[in-house]
């Protein structure tokens, strides 16, 4: 009883904080993303790879138990954004043929779980790259156009929240798990070559016609369940060489949004990093609701994600809500939720004012 009373009070709050920024709604008409597994709405169901996530126990909490291609047992921190922004509970895969451009005209995901800013990060799971999502999001302003008439499509592209969110793949996945990149740079020549791509990816953004952009922070990714199973010596805690590259590429993305935002007139562009509430949630559980926070739900909790958390899901937890990550790379429906609330209170309100 005690324990329903303080979940309403939750949702009491969490939808007051809400409420009072929808109030302001209708400033943004769309929510459009780009990136990672951490906002991939299911468009890796539509290609040749194996980074995927549409089956079972894959969304196990989204509605109707549905596995739709998002890396966690529910919602994904985008979805959440786009409720807050008062424009509807999710955020469709733009390759999703089940929806079309009347569904997309108010919110549309481009992102590809297992890609990175750097091509070399989208080809070791055969994913969609970032040119190529840019790709597909100047077909959808010519479907936008046509749907919506020129005026108001670009009306609509103006005024709406283009959210980037990867990274943590160019490190995890390419630099430091692969030969090439880490024989060619230093880990912070490396995170230079990133952010450039990151500045010329938001200048290409800008001159399609995006005025308001959230660049986001990569997660403390020594934290996650893989790197900490893998953390003999440092006794299975976070592994601060991850956390501390992470702290360093954010720094440099922070200090890109501040550059850009002299250089390119008009624009509103904002660093919305994951790191600091992330971090607190892992090491104070408690604090937000969880009970555990060094292993993930799905299988052992240790090393599984994709379909191995499919083969091995007996062992998995029954209550997710318990758990800050659902695989050992990908936080929970809860934890999601969390992370959306601080963005929006931190970085993203102002897109409502």
């Amino acid at each position: 009883m005690e324990g329903q009373r303080k979940k309403l009070l939750l949702c009491t709050t969490l939808l007051l904080q809400l409420l009072c920024l929808v109030v302001a709604g209708g400033k943004v008409p769309a929510i459009i993303v780009f990136g990672d597994s951490s906002v991939d709405a299911g468009n890796n169901n539509f290609i040749e790879t194996v980074a995927r996530s549409n089956f079972q126990p894959y969304g196990r909490d989204f509605q109707g138990g549905k596995p739709t291609g998002r890396f966690s047992n529910g919602r994904i921190a985008t979805d959440f954004i786009s409720e807050a922004f008062g424009i509807k509970p999710y955020v469709p895969a733009y390759l999703d043929p089940s929806y079309n451009i009347s569904h997309f005209a108010t919110g549309v995901a481009f992102a590809s779980a297992a890609t990175g800013y750097d091509n070399a990060t989208s080809d070791v799971l055969s994913v969609i790259p970032l040119w190529k999502q840019l790709e597909y999001y100047k077909a959808y302003q010519k479907k936008l156009s046509t749907y919506l008439g020129e005026k108001k499509a670009h009306d609509t592209i103006t005024k709406s929240l283009h959210i980037i969110s990867l990274g943590t793949n160019d490190f995890l996945e390419n630099y430091y798990a692969m030969p090439g990149r880490a024989s060619q740079y230093t880990p912070s020549e490396y995170q230079n070559f990133l952010a450039k791509i990151a500045e010329n990816f938001i200048h290409k953004l800008y001159g399609l016609g995006a005025r308001k952009i959230s660049l986001g922070g990569v997660p403390p990714m020594g934290c996650l369940p893989l790197e900490r199973t893998t953390n003999f010596a440092g006794g299975n805690d976070c592994m601060s060489r991850y956390n501390n590259i992470a702290l360093e590429f954010n720094d440099k993305l922070n200090k890109l949004t501040t550059k850009l935002n002299k250089e390119l007139p008009g624009v509103r562009l904002v660093f919305s990093s994951p790191y600091d509430i992330l971090l607190n949630v892992v090491k104070k559980p408690a604090q937000y609701g969880f009970q555990v926070a060094s292993m993930a739900c799905c299988a052992t909790g240790m090393f599984e994600m994709g379909y191995a958390c499919s083969r091995a899901s007996l062992f998995s937890c029954m209550d997710a809500s318990k758990y800050v990550f659902w695989d050992s790379f990908h936080t929970t429906e809860k934890t999601n939720g969390i992370i959306a609330n601080y963005l929006v209170k931190n970085a993203l309100a102002q897109f409502l004012h």
